[in-house]
């Protein structure tokens, strides 16, 4: 039997089968043969449908009726944001700022600063109300920050054309506001210019001949503050002298509450061009720490007299001192102009009035003295009771201007009397 078997030459075959690299590659246009194409290209550039065959759907209605099948991820897409109609209509769009965005910290490291606040000629606004007012003036925005689209719908959509709005978290706004309690939105605006401004009907119609001149206020609470009297009081212009505090500080801004926008002020100003803004025949009346010096004189009691600073008195006796010198050579540099003291209520407002507000620190300028003493204006004091150095400026400002305005009162009810 065995030599049967070798003689017919049968072999065992192998465990494994051995496929030839020729036999894999046919298995594989096997498979490619065995797909559907959706479409066929032939060579001549003809490409022609193909249908799907019966019993078969196209692949794309498969996935859709499968639950498993995993479609491709697509991006994301937020919902539209719910705006009101004014919004629709006006097409305004607003950015998010991503983490990490550096446009909140660069606006605000230029607008806190005075220099580069000048230059770029820019300012920043802070809280609804605030910015509100602004626009209602009619400054010009630049840029906004805020943390709720809401704090954004309140401000009138014809405004916000062309401004750029960032939505930033409330965080970031924390972290650069002046407030205790930030209400989380900021504006960037063009620096006002009074010509430009369209201010309130209504303080226009009670406006008064009556100024307020600031000379030397460095306090930024007290020169808010005082804009606010002046606004309250019927001002028809605040004017700034060099070396006041910038009006457009955040914190003369958050003091002033609004009066920015009520009543025109001008800053920067040096003497030489004060007369230019005072109407015709306006006399200028100064509110001096020092102004009874000549009268404290006579009693040798300088707190006798009320409002007398000391700091202001010794600069008087340095001026007078060296006046006496140039006298004996024969010089006089006129030091201190001699103005008439006069009380604050007695009628000083029977022509344009300008009233000088000194700072608390480094009191009037001669220029002052010397621009009242040539428009024949006098001292006002404020009496109050001895052994009190001396009135905050805001106060004595604000007392001063709102008798100003209690006699133009009194003096138009007097005319009307006559005229009827």
């Amino acid at each position: 039997m065995a030599i049967l078997v070798k003689g017919v030459g049968w072999a065992p075959r192998p465990l494994l089968p051995v496929v030839q690299a020729w036999d894999l590659d046919a298995r594989r246009w096997v498979r490619a043969l065995r797909r559907s194409p959706v479409k066929v290209l032939f060579p001549s550039g003809e490409v022609v449908d193909r249908k799907p065959g019966p019993g078969k759907r196209p692949r794309k209605a498969a996935a859709e009726a499968s639950p498993h099948v995993q479609r491709p991820q697509q991006a994301p897409q937020e919902p539209p944001a719910q705006t009101p109609s004014t919004w629709e209509e006006s097409g305004l769009r607003y950015d998010k700022a991503f983490p990490g965005d550096k446009r909140l910290s660069s606006v605000m490291t230029v607008v806190k600063s005075r220099t580069f606040r000048e230059k770029q000629g820019k300012i920043l606004l802070e809280g609804r109300r605030l910015i509100a007012d602004a626009l209602k003036a009619g400054a010009v925005p630049k840029m906004f920050f805020f943390s709720r689209l809401d704090y954004l719908k309140e401000l009138p959509a014809d405004k916000l054309k062309g401004v750029r709005l960032v939505k930033v978290k409330f965080e970031d706004i924390k972290e650069w506001s002046d407030l205790v309690t930030p209400q989380g939105i900021m504006g960037i605006f063009a620096k006002p210019d009074h010509v430009k401004m369209t201010f309130p009907a209504t303080q226009l119609l009670h406006s008064l001949p009556l100024l307020l001149i600031c000379d030397n206020l460095r306090d930024p609470g007290n020169l808010g503050t005082i804009l606010r009297s002046a606004a309250g009081a019927g001002c028809s212009k605040v004017l700034l002298t060099k070396g006041c505090v910038d009006p457009w500080e955040p914190k003369v801004l958050r003091a002033g509450m609004g009066a920015h926008f009520q009543v025109p002020i001008i800053n920067n100003l040096d003497w030489e061009t004060v007369p230019k803004y005072l109407p015709d025949d306006t006399r200028v009346y100064v509110a001096d720490n020092c102004g009874l010096y000549t009268q404290a004189q006579k009693s040798n009691k300088a707190s006798d007299h009320g409002w007398i600073c000391d700091q202001q008195l010794s600069k008087i006796h340095k001026y007078e001192e060296e006046e006496e010198e140039d006298l004996e050579t024969g010089a006089s540099k006129d030091w201190l102009p001699e103005l008439e003291v006069q009380s604050y209520d007695l009628d000083w407002t029977e022509a344009p009035a300008a009233v000088v507000i000194g700072g608390e620190t480094h009191g009037l300028s001669l220029e002052s003295l010397q621009l009242a003493e040539s428009t024949g204006g006098r001292r006002l004091l404020i009496p109050v009771v001895p052994g009190v150095d001396s009135l905050n400026s805001a106060m004595a400002a604000s007392i001063l201007l709102f008798e100003g305005r209690r006699q133009l009162r009194l003096r138009a009810e007097h005319l009307s009397r006559d005229r009827s």
